[in-house]
């Protein structure tokens, strides 16, 4: 049976129809907004995987470009492994759906979504959120009183334009815009944030979160209103969900045996010291409680153990009002800054607080380096990159190395996002910038530790950004109505606790926020004051970057690149390149620069030395440039006859020197003056009607005009 429900949301409507695709998912469902089209389907297997210590949950999204009307690039001529833009949506319906499913469920569900069409105008994005949350909540049905997922969730993007906030804004409103927003809400509050701004006030945060609410709420409803009109024709056995809870009994002798050590624990700052004394209680406890009489497993005693940590890390900062390590809830780590530290980079930044490192280092390109983008709503180029690299020895492990994973590409993303707003117009430096983060140690956000050694290596290099750049990581431990907002978390006070709540800005404002939420959501006063602690925070550490470097550096590194940008009238694109682009190859061969040409006359020039990039800027500006009456020319003598010479003064452009302008003394024979390819100063003295050029010597020095002593 088909149903299908709409509700205006923003510009367009919000349609969601179930029940004529993917019927044999245990949820599916079609999202439209406009002419962007989303399938999601939910499939939750029936027993739980075997083993299993975590919840397996698998999230997928694709972009068909079926779906914007395109044939794939490539040899292959299909889709092939996820792009960046795939992955990171995946990535954001992933983050505030984890949380939502019901506690020790070990059950495997994956959950995907195709955009099978796009209009160019509306991205697909928040309509994925939208079709996860909906399609889980009509694979729920099935369970009965106990279903798996918790939710709904409602999505939607907000932009602002002006003094006006706007729901779901286009691409092309997105391009005006001062921030985007993505944000995900249950009934209970905020789950999820995802954003990027132009330096904007924590206020203004605040206000677009505000704005978003009403909306949430109402794309909650409708999803009730689906499932309900579903459940009226269900029919069949309601499916049993098994869940593994930790034994109680376990629980206790656990609590009994190591609660002691665990207080240990976490009394020091120092990781190591910390995983040394945890591994110690774990193989005390598997030695004591692991037997054939027990009938536990060494995971069943890792998890209880688990369990109570996280208990007495909450009882430590809700009760105790203390941390690990004993610091202040608002109190950062012990930071150290360095730039231009490796002698053969373009730049580079040393980033280090407590026991997490990042070293990014900064190189600049030219356009040929830029990235191209493939995506559905049409090809773009980036001319900034930045990639996050997290090593195994950061963290003290052994695993092979298989390229960027999901969490890499997201952590670099954020990165990207949040220095992306301070770049520098590629008119105003035409260079393309990629840095690369290398997390050295991690021990709590070493993507906020990446915003920070970024501007670091991106100063060094001598890359004019707006404002340096600082990120923090926050955390919340809420129990009841009591919460604690805490700075800088540790790696496992994000384990332990309810949120990692990333903010990156300069001093002027915010340019980047990521947010997950372990609990079914918090409210827009709690945010408000999450984000002014985290300003106090970032404020903090752009001190620390400006006691190294406060402002970019005047001359870029003698190993970078020479470009140089100038602008050409557009009819003289064609005498640059010259017929089969014989004249551009030309000046390339003989001068070893490289040469991109604009459609509206912009020419950039790109060398790997001063010399190179010069030669080329002569020859270019040479063949484009307008003679000028009066100017003095260094020329080439190309003919000699009886009346006079024809020199090159410019390239491609010759003039005559008539006998009588060779010399202030009478001239019998021309080739008494001037000889072939000899090299000659001339001043242009008239152009007539035909455009002929008039050269005179005598008028540039009449002392040596005769070639003689």
């Amino acid at each position: 049976m088909i149903e299908k429900l709409e509700l205006k949301i923003g510009q367009e409507n919000l349609i969601i129809e179930t029940g004529q695709m993917a019927k044999q998912a245990d949820g599916a469902v079609v999202v439209q907004y406009g002419g962007t089209v989303v399938l999601v389907t939910a499939v939750i297997s029936d027993k739980p995987r075997e083993g299993a210590d975590f919840f397996p949950l698998f999230v997928e999204y694709q972009e068909k470009t079926y779906a914007a009307g395109k044939i794939p690039g490539g040899f292959f001529k299909r889709e092939g492994r996820p792009s960046e833009k795939e992955i990171l949506t995946a990535r954001i319906i992933d983050r505030p759906i984890r949380p939502l499913f019901v506690k020790n469920m070990f059950n495997e569900v994956q959950v995907m979504a195709i955009v099978v069409s796009s209009d160019g105008e509306n991205d697909p994005d928040v309509l994925a959120m939208v079709g996860a949350s909906s399609a889980l909540m009509l694979a729920n049905l099935p369970f009965g009183q106990e279903p798996p997922f918790k939710g709904p969730i409602g999505a939607l993007r907000v932009g602002k334009i002006g003094e006006e906030y706007i729901i779901n804004p286009t691409y092309a409103q997105l391009d005006e815009s001062e921030i985007d927003l993505v944000v995900a809400a249950t009934e209970e509050g905020v789950v999820m944030i995802e954003a990027g701004a132009n330096e904007v006030s924590e206020d203004i945060v605040v206000k677009a979160i505000d704005f978003a609410q009403e909306s949430l709420k109402e794309i909650i409803k409708l999803q009730y209103d689906l499932q309900e009109k579903i459940k009226q024709n269900l029919k069949g056995i309601p499916r049993v969900l098994e869940l593994k809870p930790i034994a109680p009994e376990l629980l206790e002798t656990v609590q009994e045996s190591a609660a002691t050590r665990i207080e240990e624990i976490f009394g020091t700052a120092d990781k190591d010291k910390r995983s040394e004394k945890k591994d110690q209680i774990v193989a005390e406890l598997i030695e004591k409680l692991v037997n054939d009489e027990s009938g536990y497993s060494e995971q069943d005693v890792k998890s209880a153990l688990e369990e109570i940590m996280k208990q007495k890390v909450r009882k430590l900062i809700i009760e105790q009002k203390k941390r690990i390590g004993d610091r202040r809830f608002d109190q950062i780590r012990p930071i150290d800054c360095k730039a231009g530290l490796l002698p053969r980079t373009h730049g580079s930044g040393l980033f280090t607080r407590g026991e997490t490192q990042s070293l990014s280092v900064t190189t600049l390109g030219s356009r040929s380096d830029e990235q191209m983008v493939e995506a559905l709503e049409g090809e773009m180029f980036k001319h900034f990159m930045l990639h996050y690299s997290f090593p195994p020895f950061s963290v003290g492990e052994i695993r092979p190395i298989r390229g960027p994973g999901r969490r890499e590409i997201g952590h670099g993303a954020l990165a990207e996002r949040a220095l992306l707003r301070v770049m520098p117009s590629k008119d105003k430096f035409p260079y393309t910038v990629r840095v690369v983060s290398e997390i050295l140690e991690s021990n709590g956000s070493s993507s906020m530790a990446t915003v920070c050694a970024a501007t670091l290596a991106l100063m060094d290099a001598g890359v004019p950004i707006k404002d340096p750049v600082a990120g923090i990581a926050m955390g919340l431990v809420k129990e009841s109505d009591q919460a604690a907002i805490l700075t800088d978390i540790l790696g496992l006070e994000d384990h332990y606790g309810d949120t990692d709540f990333k903010v990156a800005g300069t001093k002027t404002g915010i340019t980047a926020i990521q947010v997950d939420l372990k609990i079914n959501g918090i409210d827009t006063n709690l945010i408000s004051e999450i984000l002014n602690e985290a300003k106090k925070a970032r404020l903090l550490i752009l001190d620390k970057i400006a006691q190294v470097i406060s402002e970019p550096r005047t001359q870029i590194s003698e190993y970078a690149p020479k470009i140089k940008l100038l602008k050409i009238d557009t009819s003289k694109i064609g005498e640059l390149i010259g017929p089969g682009g014989k004249t551009i190859r030309r000046i390339i061969q003989q001068t070893g620069a490289t040469i991109d040409i604009e459609d509206d006359g912009r020419v950039m020039i790109s060398a790997q030395d001063s010399k190179s990039l010069q030669d080329a800027l002569d020859q270019v500006t040479g063949l484009t440039a307008e003679p000028e009456v009066g100017k003095i020319y260094s020329g080439v003598i190309k003919k000699v006859t009886a009346f006079g010479a024809f020199c090159e003064f410019m390239p491609g452009k010759e003039g005559l020197i008539h006998v009588s302008e060779l010399s202030d003394r009478f001239v019998k024979n021309v080739e008494d003056v001037v000889k072939l390819n000899q090299q000659v100063q001339v001043k242009l003295i008239g152009i007539d009607d035909m455009g002929r050029s008039k050269l005179s010597m005598k008028q540039v020095n009449p002392s040596k005009s005769t070639g003689q002593e």
